[in-house]
């Protein structure tokens, strides 16, 4: 018994070009784009984020985000955020402060949405300006 997977090796090599192709966008945008995954940590961490904070992606995924780039007096409220976002509330318009690599504060304005996987179960959460 043959069975001709011709078409679902087009759709499966057309289903990995788009994925490149967003993985693409999402690295070069002119705004700052990260994420975190369920427990708080960066899972993903644009070239403009690397840029304003000095981190590059390497020394910031798996890194907890708000104890290690969110400014003292506003990771309470920043952790609000996120874990609003991980129940699925989005937030629009809030500011962040974050620490550089060489102890400055860079000011964002950002948005906060979860991250849903497939079957649209929260697997973490998305920020960007």
């Amino acid at each position: 018994m043959a069975q001709d997977v011709t078409e679902t090796k087009s759709n499966d090599r057309a289903v990995a070009a788009m994925a490149s192709e967003l993985r693409q966008l999402v690295d070069t945008a002119n705004a700052p784009i990260f994420g975190i995954d369920v427990k708080g940590n960066v899972n993903e961490w644009n070239q403009k984020t690397a840029e304003i904070t000095g981190y590059s992606k390497e020394e910031a995924i798996n890194k907890p985000l708000v104890n290690t780039f969110i400014v003292p007096k506003l990771q309470k409220s920043v952790q609000d955020v996120m874990m609003n976002a991980l129940r699925g509330e989005e937030k629009s318009n809030y500011e962040l402060e974050f620490k550089t690599k060489y102890n400055e504060v860079r000011y964002l304005l950002v948005n906060a949405t979860p991250r849903r996987d497939a079957k649209q179960n929260i697997i973490g959460g998305k920020k960007w300006t």
